[in-house]
């Protein structure tokens, strides 16, 4: 028997793209507003099992945070001129907490990444895989709900900052 064993699936996934009204710096500028940092005490209620902050916070905080933002147009310098170009990752660890207790391995997912860029011709775009179809293959009507409110919390932030 072997030590290890490695299996694979193809999955179908459906890509979102957004072209945006505003120039690169004012849609960044949107988004970093408009999504707050991730609050780091949010952690540390869920694992200390504080179920009464928690469901506060899930209730009347924000529906999704910044977690990371990472610049990838400077990483252009070394083939020619920095671009315009950011990958986010967006979500929230207790909607993540919703679905990773039904199935660990949506934590891959968890949080969402987002990239915003400006193309060649000027066009200003966010692109990311629908939350929906990327936690739909774990089969699990619990987390595919989760992932349909993420669905729509993204695309209404980012058309919010879109312009």
């Amino acid at each position: 028997m072997p030590a290890v064993e490695v299996s694979s699936a193809p999955i179908a996934v459906e890509h979102v793209r957004i072209t945006c009204r505003r120039a690169f710096n004012e849609v960044r500028a949107a988004l970093e507003a408009g999504i707050p940092k991730l609050d780091e005490h949010i952690k540390v209620l869920l694992s200390n099992g504080d179920q009464e902050r928690v469901k506060e916070i899930d209730e009347h905080g924000p529906k999704l945070f910044m977690f990371i933002s990472r610049d990838h147009g400077e990483l252009l310098a070394i083939a020619g001129p920095k671009r315009n170009a950011v990958q986010y990752e967006i979500g929230n660890p207790i909607t993540a907490s919703k679905m990773t207790r039904h199935n660990l391995a949506a934590a891959l997912y968890a949080p969402l990444r987002v990239v915003l860029f400006e193309a060649e011709a000027g066009d200003v775009v966010f692109e990311y895989d629908k939350p929906s179809t990327l936690f739909g293959q774990f089969e699990n009507e619990k987390i595919i709900e989760v992932a349909r409110y993420l669905d729509r919390e993204l695309e209404a932030a980012l058309s919010e900052a879109a312009g």
